[in-house]
């Protein structure tokens, strides 16, 4: 198979689909934007995951289970690309973009096989690595410019426009999807004219639409926070001083008791390729006629973040009032960080001509504990049984149901994919459904937008 920059040598997958790893779509030096990619000679391997960006140990491991290893490196900015067919067909493109509170994560994890995807949907499935940690989103004057891990996405998305019609996909039927701060990647996307053309789609899962971007006033206290628990010059120090930097200005960024738990290193205002603060919602709201949007959360996701800490566990045996009173604290941050601003956002890009379906995630595993948690529709949408067997949150669940509900719930996506809409006669075509998805379409075509808990999916 030949692309821009050379041959490429993949392998073949479940269901006989064609799976390339490791595609490089930029080349970086440390804290440089992204750069296109020398082309090489000879057959490239294929068929062996790239490098993922350098990153402490996963941090929800004791709620989702721990992924595989895999090897750790600068040169990361690479891709994970499963297709029914090098061919002329011309299928729909789904972009992963996965989450990890940007300090860990990677496309090409098991957790986050598109196979399943690719197979049921005849789509075109495309992970990517991007830069995480100080190395993706450090703003230091001088030294990095910030927003590093965005324009990496940015890089990818004009990657795929370019190259992806060689792997039987349509660079006119692209659709972005992320989780987390995957998600909140897209918002960013969303709201600065860098990415237009880029997608007619996009799926935001879980975004922490509260943090917004960080101020430009923030970042250079983080800046200067990292500096002083590296004690070296960022250029030139290794891998593992950095992280261990990164490690402690997480820990100090977070205060007393850890409780500000807004990531330091992230999207910054004011920093290309992003607008001031102020410019974050009416970007988005530029776009809204352009772009179609399903955006939606879990019904409990601070139970990820919050459940079986020490401080929370014994707050909860408080007799009488204390599991009760941190049931509420949680359900009420999970609205204030999730729930609320991401039904705000979807209401301004409705509001502005948008076409824009919410959702809301319920469906929980009987023994887990953890509700219907933040993460908790991944194992629905990507990766297979293997690969999230040992996910606590999963803990009692039923796997033959879980199976039944996983491909509706691709199947909407792929429909959304496909011609803008969940369904192809949304919302009758679905009967009421124990699975708990529920639904909403908003937009201005509607008398009364309906609650966004109504319907069901």
């Amino acid at each position: 198979m030949r692309i821009s920059s050379g041959e490429l040598r993949g392998t073949t997958g479940e269901s006989g689909l064609a799976v390339f790893r490791g595609v490089p779509y930029a080349r970086a030096a440390r804290f440089a934007p992204p750069e296109p990619v020398e082309p090489w000679s000879g057959v490239r391997d294929a068929t062996r995951n790239g490098q993922i960006s350098p990153q402490p140990p996963f941090r929800i491991g004791s709620v989702t289970g721990i992924p595989e290893e895999q090897p750790q490196g600068e040169d990361c900015l690479n891709l994970t690309i499963v297709t029914p067919g090098t061919d002329d067909r011309k299928r729909p493109v789904l972009v992963w973009l996965p989450g990890g509170a940007y300090v860990t994560g990677a496309g090409s994890l098991a957790f986050y096989d598109g196979q399943r995807l690719a197979a049921e949907g005849d789509v075109v499935f495309v992970g990517v690595n991007y830069r995480l940690g100080a190395l993706g989103y450090l703003k230091l004057d001088g030294v990095s410019p910030g927003n590093l891990g965005l324009l990496d996405q940015l890089a990818a998305l004009r990657w795929v426009r370019d190259n992806i019609a060689r792997f039987g996909g349509d660079p006119g039927q692209v659709t972005v999807f992320g989780q987390s701060a995957g998600a909140h990647s897209i918002a960013c996307l969303l709201a600065t004219p860098a990415s237009d053309g880029l997608f007619r789609r996009a799926i935001l899962q879980s975004a922490p639409m509260a943090m917004k971007l960080a101020k430009p006033a923030r970042a250079a206290r983080v800046a200067r926070y990292f500096t002083a628990a590296l004690g070296a010059d960022p250029r030139t120090a290794s891998t593992a001083e950095i992280l261990a930097a990164q490690e402690k200005t997480i820990v100090r960024a977070a205060g007393p008791g850890g409780l500000y738990s807004v990531p330091p290193f992230c999207p910054v205002a004011a920093a290309d390729p992003l607008p001031p603060l102020a410019g974050w919602l009416p970007g988005a709201v530029r776009r809204a006629r352009e772009v179609d949007v399903l955006i939606g959360t879990t019904r409990d996701e601070m139970d990820t973040f919050l459940n079986g800490k020490p401080g929370i566990t014994q707050l909860e045996a408080i007799p009488f009032a204390g599991r009760a009173g941190m049931s509420a604290a949680k359900k009420a941050i999970t609205r204030w960080m999730f729930d609320a601003p991401s039904m705000r956002y979807a209401d301004a890009l409705a509001g502005a001509g948008g076409r824009v379906f919410t959702y809301r995630f319920d469906w929980a595993a009987p023994e887990s504990g953890y509700g219907a948690c933040h993460c908790v529709e991944l194992p629905f949408l990507l990766g297979d049984q293997a690969s999230w067997a040992a996910a606590p949150m999963l803990a009692g669940a039923d796997w033959t149901e879980m199976a039944e509900f996983g491909r509706k719930l691709r199947g909407m996506w792929l429909s959304f994919a496909k011609t803008g809409s969940p369904s192809p006669d949304w919302p009758r075509h679905f009967p009421k459904s124990p699975h708990g998805m529920k639904w909403a379409e908003i937009g201005p075509d509607r008398d009364v937008r309906p609650s966004p808990v109504a319907g069901v999916g």
